[in-house]
């Protein structure tokens, strides 16, 4: 049965003649169509008498006029389609007549079709042979060398495949005229190319567009990090405001303590009667019995820090310059570290260097304190070594934080 309809492999619209596809092609890009026998619907509304192509469209109708009576039409309007080049006009004679002439007249003239020479030459520089390259343009409307090849890739396994083509002569005078003058291609390639332009140019503001928004997650994202970096920096400084407030808090307990001994031996110096102990507030005990109820925890290394710089400070508190100097010496060691982690010079220090040792080693504590931040003593303890691998950043930061404490909180160390 001859096709009725043209089909868009792409898509699967129906398209009633060779123009309809053209127009659908340039629309879309689509290129792949084939003969089909399916017919294209012609619903004709009673009521309006608009035609509908599809079931789909007279739906639409339906719902936005609320016409339902249709006259299918279909078959009234269906002729067979074909993707060959229109005959002659002689051609359209009836066939009885046509067969009288041909017993009376000489056979006519058989000659090859005119094809787009172009485009044949660009079929047969892609290895098609003349034969199967005139044969596809011919039959594909001359319209593009796409169309060619998709016509050639659909009927490749036809015996008559390799065949050149003929034509009556008459057809080959008379064949059919472009159906675009050269102006008018000429305006629709130029509104062709304005359609792609303002596509690109859409496609480059959508893509501006997601790039824009990219942007303004990463920026919110570095904006979350750094809140949160400052809440967690606030935070380690109200701790180590708290820690400093206890300390101070201690000191002046125990000066408290200190005012009130010396009282009461004035007193009794005096050989007035001690003061009641009722009035005295028992607080250092009950937080000494409180403390005793606590479950005991083994001290950090910041603890043990701590404690080796106050017990260095107790050992030689009638000299609070000595000591000082001790603490900003033992905090240009591990500063120079933490700065170059990588330089050996500042990670090996001479035990017996008399500068060390009058500013720290003398002292005690002084090469506890450097202990307990990682170095260790090597080569007979002439040396103290920190090795590469032994460098903690968190430690030396801890130990920098309670040097600094050290030097000064005025309270550090007096209990």
């Amino acid at each position: 049965m001859a096709g009725v309809s043209l089909k868009c492999g792409d898509c699967g619209a129906l398209l009633k003649s060779v123009q309809e596809a053209q127009d659908h092609a340039e629309l879309t890009s689509h290129s792949n169509f084939s003969e089909s026998t399916e017919a294209v619907l012609n619903l004709v509304c009673t009521t309006c008498g608009k035609p509908c192509r599809s079931k789909t469209e007279s739906d639409l109708h339906t719902k936005r006029t609320g016409h339902t009576e249709f006259a299918d039409k279909t078959a009234e309007v269906t002729k067979p389609i074909s993707l060959e080049v229109p005959k002659a006009a002689a051609m359209d004679i009836d066939e009885p007549a046509a067969a009288d002439a041909s017993t009376t007249s000489q056979p006519e003239e058989m000659v090859a079709p005119e094809v787009d020479k172009k485009i044949l030459d660009e079929l047969e520089a892609m290895g098609f042979p003349t034969a199967r390259a005139t044969r596809a343009l011919h039959y594909s409307g001359n319209a593009s060398l796409e169309a060619a090849v998709n016509w050639v890739v659909e009927h490749e396994n036809d015996p008559d495949i390799d065949e050149m083509p003929m034509v009556s002569i008459n057809s080959k005078v008379e064949a059919p005229k472009p159906s675009l003058t050269p102006e008018e291609m000429k305006q629709k390639a130029q509104e062709l190319r304005e359609r792609a332009r303002k596509k690109k140019e859409e496609e480059e503001k959508k893509t501006e567009r997601e790039k824009e928004k990219e942007r303004i997650r990463i920026g919110k994202e570095l904006l979350e990090a750094k809140r949160i970096e400052e809440q967690n920096e606030r935070k380690r400084l109200m701790a180590l405001r708290k820690a400093e407030k206890e300390e101070e808090k201690r000191a002046r307990e125990k000066i408290r303590q200190k005012l009130e001994e010396d009282k009461a031996e004035r007193r009794r110096k005096l050989g007035l009667p001690a003061e009641d102990p009722a009035t005295v507030k028992p607080s250092t005990p009950v937080v000494e019995e409180k403390k005793s109820m606590l479950p005991v925890r083994p001290a950090t290394k910041q603890e043990q820090m701590r404690e080796c710089l106050r017990s260095l400070k107790q050992s030689h508190k009638d000299d609070d310059a000595k000591v000082k100097r001790a603490f900003q010496t033992l905090l240009t060691y591990i500063g120079n570290v933490a700065k170059n982690p990588s330089e050996e010079k500042f990670r090996k220090i001479r035990l017996n260097n008399q500068t060390f040792q009058d500013r720290v080693g003398s002292l005690q504590g002084g090469i506890g304190f450097l202990e307990l931040c990682g170095f260790e003593k090597i080569e007979g303890d002439e040396f103290l070594f920190l090795a590469r691998d032994k460098v903690d950043m968190a430690v030396l930061n801890s130990a920098g934080s309670e040097l600094t404490s050290a030097i000064n909180n005025p309270f550090f160390g007096v209990l």
